[in-house]
């Protein structure tokens, strides 16, 4: 998200769930099928297209509550989701700077909880800043682990701030290297400038020379409209295929009341392009993006009256 405030509340969850996973390999699903990229469509081994729709969890420095098997199996079903993102967070207090171990914990549960549920999981690199080093060996771990498991994709870089498009690229691609050197089919997407918006730049001087790469392109419907739409529409139109992993109905603050309107249209236009994405997020903060109220069980199993307005919505959006 464009802002983040401290959380307060999580300073007592900080070490509350995420159990830990002890198992060094995972076991592929063996009804989910290897994705790939074809022009701008992601599509599956007879070459037909395949849309996900999932959910994103927050950050999971703040709520490890919910980065368990149970919540996965309940968005599998009944939410209906396709795709979960294990958003794992680098910088603040309690994130993978700080304890990867526990970070790595997390991400691990809630992936072979996908895994174990058919269900596609996007491991999300979740920062606003450059960390390369940390990243190369986060995703080495990553790739070695998950290699060969059609479930996995990878997301590289959150949402850049204040990196240019150049520093993004450069990044990438050694972070790329990385994983192709272990995992030569997995799909990996790319972030771009200023919150995953600037994909209009990006099209105009892709990563060449790798396959299975995908773009990504956030937004929250109340802040950005047509124009972010345009843009989408030239880098589409360049042949650069993108992926929605983060998109939610309100402000870009992850405040504010929801634009209806403004959310029918940009799934109407996802909808229309065949573009993945995933619902932010899976949270019970004083937000209207956090999908749940404090109330709601750390396992899933939520009732309409711990469910906020945003999380029926996506609920309902995820159904059809």
């Amino acid at each position: 998200m464009k802002q983040i405030s401290l959380y307060l509340c999580c300073l007592v969850m900080l070490f509350v769930g995420c159990k830990p996973s002890h198992a060094n390999k995972a076991t592929p699903s063996t009804s989910v099928q290897a994705l790939s990229v074809k022009g701008t469509a992601l599509v599956n081994p007879q070459g037909d297209t395949v849309v996900l729709r999932g959910v994103s969890y927050g950050w999971h420095n703040w709520w490890p509550r919910f980065y368990n098997a149970s919540t996965v199996a309940y968005f599998a079903d009944p939410w209906h989701a396709s795709v979960v993102r294990a958003a794992m967070g680098i910088e603040p207090d309690g994130g993978y700077l700080q304890d990867s171990a526990r970070a790595v914990n997390c991400v691990q549960t809630v992936v072979d909880a996908a895994i174990d549920n058919h269900l596609y999981a996007i491991i999300d690199w979740h920062s606003h800043h450059i960390h390369l080093e940390e990243a190369k060996a986060f995703f080495r771990q990553m790739a070695t682990r998950y290699k060969g498991v059609p479930n996995v994709i990878y997301e590289l870089y959150n949402e850049p701030v204040d990196d240019t498009w150049e520093a993004v690229k450069a990044y990438s691609i050694e972070l790329i290297r990385v994983i192709r050197a272990i995992d030569k089919d997995a799909l990996i997407l790319i972030g771009s400038p200023h919150w995953d918006q600037d994909i209009h730049i990006a099209a105009d001087s892709p990563i060449t020379g790798y396959s299975n790469l995908m773009y990504t392109l956030h937004f929250y419907a109340a802040t950005h409209k047509q124009e972010l739409r345009d843009r989408a529409d030239y880098a589409l139109g360049k042949g650069l295929p993108l992926f929605v992993s983060e998109c939610a109905g309100m402000e870009a603050s992850g405040d504010g009341p929801i634009d209806r309107a403004s959310w029918n249209e940009w799934v109407a236009w996802m909808n229309y392009h065949h573009l993945s994405w995933a619902a932010w997020s899976v949270s019970d903060k004083d937000e209207t993006c956090s999908m749940l109220l404090p109330a709601a069980a750390s396992e899933g199993g939520w009732g309409d009256d711990v469910i906020k307005e945003w999380g029926k919505i996506v609920r309902s959006d995820l159904s059809r």
